[in-house]
């Protein structure tokens, strides 16, 4: 994104602070003025094209209202097209993990809580510096849960997602 200026992006966007949307304000090849720019892609992120290059909507929302870009722009509620500022902040990689949702092939239907089937108990466990903790063995995922809750809120702070969402 080094070719891009927050000059050069005022000069192409209209910005809508209520739903975080870009709207094309320079006439341009193919561009029609007053169209949403970007179309979501198949993992969910609004991708648009400046100068035939792709990039990220999100990246180009922060980058035109904060004048730097950092290496990781995390999603505050987890959804992708939602690119409005606020729902936007600067991560770790790690803290961006934190912050996922529920995985797809999560079987305990909890986050951090897995089936054993050898002992017949729930293990609960979180990630932190790249390391897992272990949190116990217990009879219920709902135990189980509530343990990785509490320590994903003391360790993961405003970064922490259960998995609701």
């Amino acid at each position: 994104m080094r070719d891009l200026t927050v000059d050069l992006l005022n000069e192409l966007f209209e910005y809508d602070k209520e739903t975080g949307k870009l709207y094309w304000k320079a006439a341009r090849q193919g561009v029609t003025v007053g169209k949403e720019a970007g179309a979501l892609d198949k993992e969910g992120y609004s991708i648009l094209r400046i100068n035939y290059k792709r990039y990220r909507t999100h990246r180009v929302v922060f980058l035109m209202h904060k004048g730097y870009l950092p290496f990781v722009l995390d999603h505050i509620d987890g959804d992708r097209a939602n690119n409005r500022l606020d729902n936007l902040r600067p991560a770790s990689l790690s803290q961006n993990q934190h912050n996922r949702k529920l995985n797809k092939n999560n079987k305990s239907g909890f986050k951090g809580v897995s089936y054993n089937s050898k002992s017949k108990m729930f293990f609960a466990s979180i990630k932190h510096q790249r390391k897992t903790i272990f949190l116990g063995r217990y009879s219920t995922p709902e135990e189980a849960d509530k343990v990785v809750r509490a320590a994903r809120e003391e360790l993961h702070g405003n970064f922490a997602n259960h998995g609701d969402q």
